[in-house]
Parts: structure tokens; sequence; C-alpha cells
């Protein structure tokens, strides 16, 4: 499923127009990457948990060659499930 499939679904589902739907499904996507950047939680009940991590930095190598290379820190996103998700 796509995001246009999504937005597909939501407006059938909620008796929308496609137009509302993709508003809503954009204020969703927003909402949670606002909150992720704050470093805070999104917990939704049913659905699974948002949260952010730090990677720490590593060494690597690269592939063409084949030279250790730093990796720096970062951070990234994380989804954990719910369990009546799966």
């Amino acid at each position: 499923m796509n995001k246009t499939d999504l937005i597909n679904s939501v407006a059938e589902a909620a008796a929308l127009s496609k137009a509302d739907a993709k508003k809503a499904v954009d204020a969703t996507f927003a909402a949670i990457a606002g909150a992720l950047k704050k470093e805070e939680k999104v917990q939704l009940v049913g659905f699974g948990t948002f949260s952010t991590s730090v990677r720490a930095a590593r060494e690597g190598i690269n592939p063409l060659t084949k030279q250790k290379i730093q990796i720096a820190a970062k951070k990234v996103a994380k989804f954990k499930p719910a369990s009546e998700l799966i």
C-alpha cells in the first residue's frame, strides 16, 4: 500500500472526499514527524510506538575501495508494532 492507496482507503472508510482524506493523512504524518523531531514518543494503542534513538558512531568499510571509514553518530526513527498489529 502506498500513500495514495492509504488516502483512498481512509476516504472510503470515513466517508470523506479524497481531498479531505489527504488533508487528514498529511496532518497525521506531520504531527508524528513533529513529535519525533522534538524527540517525543508517539504511542498509538493497538498500532505501535514511534520513537527516536541515537545510533552510535562506528567503523564501516567502503564497498568500492575496501578501506575503513568512520560513520558518524546520528538520530534515527524507530517503530515498534503493537502485539495486536501482527
